[in-house]
């Protein structure tokens, strides 16, 4: 408990999901947060559960006035910013026969630029908190290809190339940058998918085994920690089975 006291987190996609677990934890580990996401409804409920440590703000990751409104929300209500945490995204699916180039800007959008204008916004309130840290979430397909998947796949690797930028440019500055690769996640994007022999566990990922990740890498027990990324998923990307003779 309290691995956050006195730390203050910008969460995107914070509504539901491993945004919303996300934000539990790092209430509970002392911290306050600034929910940020397009579902309202949801967003002010979970920020009225979680009490005077969160404020909700309607944000549109794709609109750089939102990402400033957020930001401007962490230092007028908690008076400054620890922890950004990247975490809102989509998935679409198609062959290159059907994906249309409005598929492959509105993912790009959300997944990759979305990320690129949250840290521009909230880079100067990060440096003037420091130490401080981003948390960018991509996926094990920023590590890996899957067939029908091209438009999220190719956010998720530029993901980890933003995070080593950024890595680098901020160490001087003494603000670290990482990215966290989870496997599938029980989530509602993901709900009704079968991942039965997909990692060698066998399952989905809970929420708060990713969520437990943010704590670390939102914490000073990480200081030393940048520009890399961390897999969650259940042996996913660990390799193959064993060869069945023929």
């Amino acid at each position: 408990m309290n691995r956050l006291e006195g730390k203050v987190a910008l969460i995107s996609g914070a509504a539901r999901g491993m945004g919303a677990s996300h934000a539990r934890a790092v209430v509970r580990e002392g911290g306050s947060v600034v929910l940020g996401d397009v579902l309202e409804e949801e967003g002010e409920a979970l920020a009225e559960e979680l009490g005077t440590n969160a404020r909700f703000v309607r944000l549109d990751v794709t609109a750089p006035q939102d990402w400033t409104r957020a930001v401007d929300a962490a230092l007028d209500d908690f008076g400054k910013l620890d922890v950004l945490v990247n975490n809102a995204g989509i998935c679409t699916m198609g062959s290159l026969f059907d994906y249309t180039l409005e598929d492959w800007n509105r993912i790009i959008g959300i997944n990759l630029t979305g990320q690129f204008l949250g840290i521009r916004a909230a880079v100067g309130a990060l440096i003037d908190a420091a130490p401080a840290s981003i948390i960018n979430i991509s996926s094990t397909q920023g590590m890996e290809g899957i067939a029908e998947l091209h438009g999220y796949t190719a956010s998720k690797f530029g993901v980890r190339g933003l995070t080593k930028s950024v890595a680098l440019e901020l160490a001087g500055r003494n603000v670290r940058a990482n990215t966290i690769c989870p496997g599938t996640v029980a989530t509602p994007m993901n709900e009704g998918l079968d991942v039965s022999g997909f990692n060698p566990m066998n399952r989905k990922a809970d929420t708060s085994e990713v969520s437990s990740l943010v704590v670390y890498l939102a914490s000073d027990e990480s200081t030393f920690i940048s520009g890399t990324e961390i897999v969650v998923d259940g042996g996913e990307l660990a390799g193959h089975g064993p060869l069945i003779p023929v």
